[in-house]
């Protein structure tokens, strides 16, 4: 596919930080020019400018390049024979894309910001006679001089050294290295990797030029040397990189071998760019990137003295470096995949926080709910403890959840725990966390909730099932003590806002000795009262048709409405669940709705009598002495029937924690039946 038309091309912004002009020769790349961002690059035959032509149909001065600070530009010198981009020739200073070609002649400049993105000539592009190859640009015709060839570094496995000026050499060679790898370890990518490798490469062996290769990830054959991707080159300024002889790489790739040879080929060539091919002679060490059995890439090195060249004591260490290259890549790629799970966390997170601000939206414009709306935005400014009291269902967590997202903490974790859900160990290991070892059980260390919540808000539900044994601690918490998690005797100091929830008369339970009186005054600093259902039931309409969209959002329903009697039926209940007991009718009426209409009839409202469920319709007539717990067990079983088994929806209907449904069928025997 040929690129853009200049018309059809929008420009893209860049970060100006580099970008590169490819020469291509024949369709396949050959040298790499980098173009900075603070200065103007031009291109033509005089001496004077950045990128040198030797072209018969090129100007003095032909055209340039430039950065407006959003985006690369070319612009034409007025040349004779002008200059094309993407085969339209250009007359005015325009925008240039990622991929555009530019011809000069026959000569052929690829414009990119990436050098790993492959840079030969797509196949089956668009081509002339001057994308042929020329003779004597094919590697047959002057191969490179091998001088020497390795397997193996000294530098990796010697491991008793003399003390004469070779070892000591030698001794600072290591020490080199070893700084390196250290500094290799540390690269977060593959790029930053590349780079660092380089840089300290090139300073201790003396090279001028040199370049990281390697196989993109879907690679299969690792002995093509038409496959490798320039990671990352580094060259003295104005000075480009040249491409690997084919004929060595293929050698150190199918040897897997390090190669020092001189380039003669660079001398036959008549290359009609100014760079490094016009030296008479090159030094040249190419050495694979091996990963066990796998090549993963080169390193390519060569100097521009011939008085300084490289030699087999440069081959060796280069052939170490890019060992330890090799061996990097596996613990990168890991580190990579680490970094995507944990950047996929993070939105997962941002998400949830997101929807759990949703959630904390308090629906309902009645008078009622207007105070409690104005009552949350004075408590959120504070920072002191917090009580909220209500019946139950009332929704205390989404007044806790409102606190929390409308605090100088929304930003910081939200951790919630229900007080009445878990034993008395378990209660004090989920609050506190313990040590490994601590109790029968624990085979590791458990950060605790109040850890958790650090900077943020705890929200304790319940807090009036709390034990008394736990009160105690929890309060030096609450006082701003440090703590010991279970088994512990190391001191955790924490910064967390703590917001709790009853609908137990506290002070009857402090009274009769259920609770302290002291951590009572402490969790009343600041208090609200969370009105039920009843006393604001303009709201049920609102309510109620929220509890709809989302139930049909969730199990995929079709959309249905609520007809004029199913909300005359709803606003007359007094609703001694409250909205709990609201959600719950409302996701039993979606499930049970024939039409495109909740019906009066599909309202199933408990009564607020007798449990008559149970006790048939006139429970004096046909009264029997039952537990409470066999009209629990029974409830349980019922619902875990219509739900199907479901047991996080049981739960939800249930109003309690599914690990408290858990214990409960496990207390009363309930197990799913084979049929169901």
């Amino acid at each position: 596919m040929s690129p853009p038309a200049l018309d059809e091309a929008i420009p893209v912004e860049h970060n100006g930080d580099e970008a590169f002009l490819v020469a291509r020769d024949g369709g396949v790349w050959r040298d790499i020019f980098r173009l900075p961002a603070n200065l103007v690059t031009t291109i033509g035959r005089e001496p004077s400018n950045r990128i040198i032509l030797r072209e018969e149909k090129c100007s003095r001065r032909q055209c340039e390049l430039s950065y407006d600070d959003r985006y690369w530009m070319i612009r034409d010198l007025n040349s004779r024979n002008g200059t094309r981009v993407n085969g339209e020739r250009i007359v005015e200073r325009v925008p240039i894309h990622e991929g555009d070609v530019i011809r000069i002649g026959g000569l052929e400049l690829m414009f990119t910001t990436d050098i790993s993105r492959p840079l030969d000539q797509p196949a089956g592009g668009t081509g002339t006679d001057a994308d042929r190859p020329r003779s004597g640009d094919t590697d047959e015709d002057a191969e490179p001089q091998i001088i020497e060839r390795k397997s193996s570094s000294r530098y990796l496995t010697e491991s008793h050294l003399g003390s004469d000026s070779r070892d000591a050499s030698v001794r600072e060679a290591i020490a080199g290295l070893y700084q390196l790898v250290v500094r290799m370890v540390s690269a977060t990518s593959l790029r930053e990797l590349s780079e660092t490798v380089l840089e300290r490469l090139l300073e201790t062996v003396s090279a001028d030029i040199g370049a990281v290769l390697l196989f993109p990830a879907d690679t299969t054959n690792h002995t093509d040397p038409n496959e490798l991707r320039v990671m990352s080159y580094r060259a003295p300024e104005d000075a480009p990189y040249h491409k690997v002889s084919t004929t060595l790489s293929r050698l150190a790739l199918t040897e897997r071998e390090a190669i020092l040879a001189i380039d003669l080929g660079s001398a036959s060539t008549q290359s009609e760019f100014q760079t490094l091919s016009d030296m008479h002679a090159q030094s040249v060490i190419c050495a694979p990137i091996r990963c066990g059995q796998q090549i993963r890439g080169l390193l390519h090195l060569y100097s521009l003295d011939t008085t300084n060249s490289l030699d087999a004591e440069k081959l060796e260490y280069t052939l170490a470096v890019a060992d330890q290259f090799g061996m990097t890549l596996p613990n990168l790629s890991e580190k990579d995949q680490l970094t995507g799970e944990l950047e996929r966390a993070c939105d997962e997170n941002r998400s949830l926080r997101r929807l759990l601000e949703i959630e904390s939206d308090l629906l309902g414009n009645s008078r009622a709910m207007q105070s409690l709306r104005d009552t949350i935005a004075r408590v959120a400014s504070s920072d002191a403890t917090a009580l909220i009291r209500g019946e139950s269902g009332v929704g205390k967590e989404l007044v806790a959840r409102a606190i929390h997202f409308n605090s100088n903490r929304r930003d910081k974790p939200f951790v919630c725990l229900n007080c009445a859900a878990l034993t008395e160990s378990l209660l004090e290991s989920e609050l506190f966390g313990h040590e490994r070892g601590s109790f029968t059980g624990a085979t590791d260390k458990k950060i605790g909730k109040f850890e958790q919540a650090d900077q943020g808000t705890l929200f304790l539900d319940e807090v009036g099932e709390m034990p008394l044994s736990i009160q105690a601690k929890f309060l030096r918490v609450l006082e701003g003590h440090p703590f010991e998690r279970v088994g512990g005797n190391a001191n955790i100091k924490v910064d967390v806002r703590v917001v709790a929830a009853t609908n137990r008369e506290l002070e009857a339970a402090v009274d009769e000795g259920g609770f302290r009186k002291d951590l009572f005054f402490r969790l009343q600093i600041l208090e609200l009262l969370v009105p039920p259902l009843r006393e604001h039931l303009s709201d049920v309409p609102t309510l109620a048709n929220h509890f709809l969209e989302r139930c049909c959002q969730r199990i995929g329903h079709r959309k249905i409405a609520l007809s004029e009697g199913a909300i005359r039926k709803l606003t007359r209940h007094e609703w001694p669940g409250n909205v709990r007991e609201l959600r719950n009718v409302i996701e039993r009426a979606v499930v049970l709705a024939d039409g495109v209409e909740i019906l009066e009839a599909d309202i199933r409202l408990m009564s607020t009598a007798a449990p008559r469920a149970w006790l048939g319709e006139d429970p004096m007539l046909r009264y029997e002495p039952v537990a409470i717990e066999v009209i629990e067990s029974d409830h349980i079983r019922r619902t875990l029937k219509w739900t199907n088994w479901n047991k996080r929806e049981a739960s939800r209907i249930l109003g309690i924690n599914r690990s408290t449904l858990d214990r409960k069928l496990e207390r009363y025997g309930i197990q799913q039946p084979t049929s169901e």
